[in-house]
């Protein structure tokens, strides 16, 4: 029985995991073909040549190149910051006590529940103000940040035992030495995977650069994409150029997720304390 089970459990993260892959693998298989052949065996997977015709194509039509490396620095600072607001906040909410604490805990989660458009106006008229519209240091400062890090941290942070807390401080150790000594370092895999998981919804962030932008020099790859993909008059004609350009929007993030994926994997199961 249990073999039975382990069997059918196979068999289902297989065709769960093939279900998910396969558009990927597709976008890929893709890049290499002609449109003819994507129109006539839409669902082989066999390249029709080995060389970079469709990828040439696509950035000598749009500087997706510029767009990735928008993205990218973007995607860094907002992380960085981020991270930085999420941990000193973290720490804040599960070290100490104060007066409303807890209401200003509730409203923090509170703000993560209203819908991300209703907050476009607002933040649109200060970046104004400011004359942050159509920069990057715009789109970096109206997402420095975030509920998902700040709540990631406090659960994290309210794990650690108070017993190491405690020693810390019989040896003399201050607030500041606690946190980036003991609390931190205890925590590193939950910090990683968060910052992983901003980055990627940074990398891809759409709706609010695509409001503040309008210059092609501060175009983030999300938006570039959407343009090209707008601006070509027959799609199925470019569809091997589109898929091009999609295959090397997603690059970064392979890539990234290659190099980091122990770590990621171990963020995700367990809460980032080691005993």
């Amino acid at each position: 029985m249990a073999k039975t089970r382990k069997f059918f459990n196979i068999v289902i993260l297989i065709f769960v995991s093939i279900l998910t892959f396969f558009p990927l693998l597709w976008m890929f298989s893709n890049s290499f073909k002609t449109a003819k052949k994507i129109i006539r065996q839409p669902l082989n997977l066999l390249p029709e040549f080995t060389d970079f015709r469709n990828f040439i194509g696509a950035l000598k039509q749009a500087p997706f190149d510029l767009y990735i490396i928008n993205s990218v620095v973007t995607a860094v600072a907002i992380v960085v910051l981020q991270l930085l607001i999420g941990i000193l906040m973290g720490y804040g909410l599960s070290r100490f006590k104060f007066k409303g604490k807890k209401f200003l805990f509730g409203a923090i989660l509170l703000t993560y529940m209203l819908p991300s458009a209703a907050t476009y106006v607002p933040s649109y008229v200060i970046l104004a103000k400011m004359n942050l519209i159509d920069t990057l240091p715009g789109i970096i400062i109206s997402n420095a940040a975030s509920v998902f890090t700040i709540y990631m941290v406090y659960q994290t942070f309210s794990s650690v035992p108070k017993e190491m807390i405690e020693a810390a401080e019989m040896d003399g150790a201050n607030n500041w030495q606690i946190l980036w000594k003991v609390m931190v370092p205890l925590s590193k895999s939950t910090i990683l995977t968060t910052a992983l998981i901003q980055f990627v919804a940074m990398y891809n962030n759409y709706m609010w650069p695509s409001l503040i932008t309008n210059s092609k020099k501060n175009y983030l790859i999300s938006v570039g994409l959407n343009i090209f993909f707008n601006s070509r008059g027959n799609f199925a004609q470019n569809l091997p150029m589109l898929m091009a350009a999609n295959a090397i929007s997603v690059l970064p993030l392979l890539i990234l997720f290659l190099v980091l994926q122990r770590w990621f994997i171990e963020g995700i199961s367990d809460s980032g304390v080691k005993g």
